[in-house]
């Protein structure tokens, strides 16, 4: 039996396109590979929990006797972005997907947020990489006192400005009154982002650490909501509390990037009394999927492994860890968007079995179905391994 769980997200970390990857343009995608085949690789911990030995993937680097548990998951939700992926992780499927607007959003939408928030307007108004506007439209947005608006693949609405320019906590604001037009008016965007950045030219513009993720709030109930039900107290960690909107959330942390993220887990393993520690690691996906950055995106794994020791040793006995993703984000693509990939499943625990094939999951939630049977509650959705691994 486990009395406790830590999931951490590796923010965008998949093990290969899903079946249905050609209709999100996403055919050859495989992050862990994209990177391993294009620069040095030395993951040892996850690879001792059997990594590389996961299902479909094309590393010959096997371990030979794992001490974890291993496997992968599809996505049965209709998207690639971080909510609907955390979403079903925690047990709720979207059978709807958010709309998308690739040829920017409709005049009257911005005209509207304008007008509540009492600015000028926006800037951009495109489909693209945050970074590349930040250099084609930064200078002309302090020049104006303008925010650049732009999307993504995904659905998306970010808001950039300059904390010079627009205090953060104003940046917010903005945010959440075009979360607020969004939801009254039926557009059906999925996540509004504020996009802060810093800089004194289009040279050095940098997005800061306060980015703040606004969410539709619509979604289903969750592990999250199935703990608190039943006096069970959860602590998000990073991002996840954006995620879920704050709901079923007894404490949140929110952090500077994976290093910080990665030490205040492990300072909650250690000495927190919640029975679910969530965690997301953003920096995978925000600082390196995002940009093509294969040797980050490496280094960065190599970073996370480092500390996965002493995640380790910190578990009590009876504490079970799942490390998984979201998505993918292959940086040896020409794409600067999300990947259509199986998520991995790695799983550990001092009592726990070693050395177990979970195989392909049908869907992330099976990662909360198995938390949720541990816990003696009944299931939201997926099939739970929980008879395979203890």
């Amino acid at each position: 039996m486990a009395n406790r769980a830590i999931i951490i997200v590796l923010d965008s970390f998949g093990v290969g396109e899903t079946p249905d990857a050609n209709e999100y343009g996403d055919v050859g995608s495989n992050t862990l590979e994209g990177i391993y085949n294009n620069t040095s690789l030395n993951i040892p911990n996850m690879k001792r929990l059997g990594l590389y030995n996961i299902q479909g993937l094309n590393i010959d680097e096997k371990e030979e006797s794992p001490i974890g548990i291993f496997g992968k998951a599809a996505e049965k939700t209709k998207g690639k972005n971080s909510p609907v992926g955390h979403w079903e992780i925690a047990g709720f499927i979207k059978d709807e997907p958010f709309k998308t607007y690739y040829q920017g959003f409709p005049k009257e939408l911005l005209d509207e947020i304008s007008r509540r928030a009492g600015i000028k307007g926006f800037i951009c108004n495109e489909k693209g990489s945050g970074t590349d506007f930040l250099k084609q439209y930064g200078e002309e947005s302090i020049e104006k006192n303008m925010p650049i608006v732009y999307t993504s693949a995904d659905s998306v609405f970010q808001i950039a400005m300059h904390e010079d320019i627009l205090p953060v906590p104003e940046l917010y604001k903005l945010c959440k009154i075009a979360r607020r037009v969004i939801d009254e008016q039926g557009y059906g965007i999925g996540t509004v982002i504020a996009r802060p950045f810093i800089g004194d030219c289009s040279e050095n513009f940098t997005r800061t650490y306060n980015r703040r993720d606004y969410e539709a709030a619509d979604f289903g109930t969750t592990m999250l909501d199935v703990f608190q039900e039943n006096n069970k107290k959860v602590l998000a960690i990073g991002k996840i509390e954006d995620l879920f909107t704050g709901r079923g959330i007894n404490r949140a942390i929110h952090t500077n990037g994976n290093a910080d993220g990665i030490e205040k887990t492990i300072e909650a393993i250690k000495n927190s009394t919640e029975d679910l520690i969530f965690t997301n690691l953003v920096d995978f996906d925000m600082l390196y999927g995002h940009r093509n950055n294969i040797e980050g995106y490496a280094r960065a794994l190599e970073e996370f492994d480092q500390k996965l020791p002493e995640i380790m040793d910190a578990l009590k006995e009876d504490d079970i860890l799942i490390l998984t993703a979201d998505h993918g984000n292959d940086p040896s693509t020409p794409s600067t968007d999300h990947s259509r990939e199986y998520i991995p499943i790695l799983a550990y625990g001092k009592n726990l079995k070693s050395n177990v094939d979970l195989g392909i999951r049908e869907t992330y939630a099976d990662i909360s179905a198995t938390i949720l049977d541990i816990f003696g509650f009944e299931k939201l959705t997926g099939t739970s391994f929980k008879e395979e691994i203890m």
